[in-house]
């Protein structure tokens, strides 16, 4: 059985609690186990939570949830350009699959609510990049 890390953003809590439940009956359904659930404050904060998931013997690969909403300025961009790098690099460093089911930027709050069942698809690339990817 896989067993997955999961990283979800508080920011924007409506959302991505809807997105959370919608990951876990993802991995559910594919007979995947979730390990442990990490809660941080933002997209931006989920790199270390997701490495320090990707670390664990336990946990074959991490699954990062969270929405980005657009404002008045580009930190949006910013912060999702950055949380999307050094989730890249977990992955790389840990050898480890870490998927990004973080949805925006450049979205509305109700673009954003339409678009909860991204959560699902990260699980689904999760359990994929574990079941394809030759040993090391």
């Amino acid at each position: 059985m896989t067993t997955l890390g999961l990283v979800v953003a508080e920011f924007n809590r409506p959302i991505t609690e809807q997105m959370e439940q919608e990951a876990k009956a993802a991995a559910n359904a594919a007979g995947a186990e979730v390990y442990d659930v990490v809660s941080v404050p933002g997209v931006y904060d989920a790199p270390l939570a997701a490495d320090r998931l990707a670390r664990r013997d336990e946990v074959d690969a991490v699954v990062v949830i969270g929405t980005v909403i657009t404002g008045d300025t580009d930190h949006d961009q910013v912060i999702t350009d950055a949380a999307a790098q050094r989730l890249s690099d977990v992955s790389l460093e840990r050898d480890t699959p870490v998927t990004l089911g973080v949805t925006g930027p450049g979205m509305s709050a109700a673009e954003a609510r339409e678009r909860v069942a991204n959560a699902a698809k990260a699980v689904d690339g999760a359990l994929d990049l574990v079941d394809e990817l030759p040993d090391p």
